[in-house]
């Protein structure tokens, strides 16, 4: 059997078809405003290099940036309402504190904090108000704001609050959309605030996406089921990144990064990863993502999910560079998927990265004729453009180790042979990477939920989780005999009766076939 890793980026996107562990074919083509089209023409054209039958295909595993894109540039994010359940506490740093003041105006900015919340240990802060609850609907529906987020202290601990509140809530605002805190983040009320806000602002373009994705796969004539990739390297259902698209922040690198492992046969190395619209350096720990140890900055904002350790640099591809002289600028914009009709070197009028790489003679694509139309200080454009790759990657080291740096992604011809006392690597089908990790993702299952200990011990209480996450991944199309422990938490709940422990667990396995 057959599989096909999609990876659609901002600017490109890109397809592999996989035997096994063999690849047959790999591809790139534009990514188009729709998404569908740059889908099917990538499909397309990888079923057609590689010869495999479409009925014998029997997954397509996608990765998509849009929604880390969408926070980066500060578009398609839907106006939400933050809702924290938290008076008389926890007012001395309001929802959205700490965002960049041009990301909060693209979710609206506003916010409501309401009686309730829970202490540490799960005793109540206060009780809920309705009237309190009903007068915020009121007003969220007033404001003509379809999308919620509910935030309450310590939801981890207890989530009961958020889910009565948000039913409350619901009932006024039969028409909107919810997201709670507890499902998305751990422990660290603004993050977790900052990540579920998010979450709700995305879900219109998840929504559009997923469609999107669903009809390129029908009009190429392919029947077999999609997953989506997130962030730690597994996938995830339709329906599930639907609902949850910020799983999939940094799932893009996390491919990039198990790609460039399985490419190169380096398990220890850092991965710069140059794309049309960023530049994500992260580092590899025995072939996986080091996974980032407290927040995460999502285009400014701190979130704390798990996700790799990753830094990213507005500069790709499609970077705009503007200015002359000392007061040259890199970024943040990019022409992203319109590069073929806006860079200097496809006849159009905007200088980006590729044309200053061109323009050196570092990279041959578009028409030659339209070199003489370059500024004449690239080198010392390059010189800062170098810079920036530097300094990423030294942010990504941790020690002094001469581990390779793997250049992967479309736009690393931007990425020196060296890069300080590191050496470069290029392996075989480095521009399509991030397609081969999508590729090679594994399912999981996941649970999540309490449990009491009054006739049971901590030991059968794990089994019990694992078993029922084990059947989860085995439901969604996991290899029963794959399937391994990645990741297992529980907390003692100590304030509820019956010795209560609240456990976290997830497995993954390889896929059939």
């Amino acid at each position: 059997m057959f599989r096909i890793g999609i990876d659609v980026g901002g600017t490109n996107t890109d397809a592999v078809v996989m035997e096994g562990d063999r690849i047959l074919a790999g591809v790139k083509s534009p990514t188009t405003e729709d998404v569908m089209g740059g889908v099917v023409e990538s499909l397309t054209k990888v079923l057609d290099q590689s010869g495999a039958p479409k009925e014998r295909v029997s997954a397509v595993m996608i990765g998509t940036t849009h929604f880390t894109n969408a926070v980066v540039e500060r578009r398609h994010m839907a106006r939400t309402a933050a809702v924290r359940l938290c008076l008389p506490a926890a007012q001395c740093l309001p929802p959205m504190v700490d965002w960049p003041e041009d990301i909060r105006e693209a979710v609206g900015g506003r916010f409501w904090m309401a009686r309730g919340g829970n202490e540490f240990d799960g005793r109540q802060i206060s009780g809920l108000d309705m009237a309190e609850l009903d007068r915020i609907a009121a007003e969220i529906g007033a404001a003509g704001i379809d999308t919620v987020a509910v935030t309450s202290v310590f939801s981890p601990v207890s989530d009961e609050m958020e889910r009565k509140a948000a039913a409350r809530l619901k009932e006024r605002l039969p028409g909107a959309d919810f997201t709670l805190s507890s499902e998305i983040g751990r422990l660290g009320i603004l993050e977790r605030e900052n990540a579920a806000i998010m979450n709700a602002s995305l879900r219109a373009l998840s929504e559009r996406t997923v469609a999107a994705f669903g009809r390129a796969l029908e009009a190429v004539g392919l029947t077999c089921p999609y997953y989506i990739t997130q962030n730690d390297g597994t996938l995830m259902s339709r329906e599930f990144v639907q609902a949850y698209p910020v799983l999939t922040f940094a799932s893009g690198p996390t491919n990039s990064m198990r790609g460039a492992s399985f490419l190169s046969g380096e398990a220890d190395a850092i991965v710069a990863d140059v794309g049309g619209t960023s530049t994500d350096v992260g580092a590899l720990v025995k072939g996986f993502p080091r996974p980032a140890s407290t927040t995460v900055d999502v285009g400014g904002v701190r979130t704390n999910f798990r996700m790799p350790d990753v830094f990213s640099i507005a500069l790709g591809g499609g970077t705009i560079i503007s200015g002359e002289g000392d007061a040259v600028k890199i970024g943040p914009q990019s022409v992203g998927y319109r590069i073929t009709r806006e860079a200097i070197c496809f006849g159009g009028q905007t200088l980006t990265a590729t044309d200053v790489a061109v323009g050196l003679g570092l990279a041959d694509v578009g028409d030659a004729s339209t070199r003489g139309r370059m500024p004449n200080d690239l080198e010392s454009i390059k010189e800062k453009i170098n810079a920036l790759i530097l300094n990423a990657v030294e942010r990504m080291r941790v020690s002094p180790q001469p581990i390779p740096v793997l250049a992967v992604g479309g736009g690393s011809i931007l990425i020196p042979d060296r890069v300080g006392d590191l050496p470069v690597i290029r392996p075989e089908h480095f521009s399509v990477a991030n397609a081969v990790g999508a590729a090679i993702g594994q399912i999981s299952g996941e649970v999540d939920r309490i449990f009491s200990l009054a006739s049971k011990s901590r030991e059968e209480a794990l089994a019990e989780a694992r078993k029922e996450a084990t059947d989860k991944a085995i439901a969604a199309g996991a290899d029963p005999a794959s399937i391994e422990l990645l990741d297992q938490e529980d907390v003692p709940l100590a304030y509820l009766p019956g010795n209560a422990t609240r456990i976290r667990l997830k497995v993954v396995g390889s896929m059939h076939g």
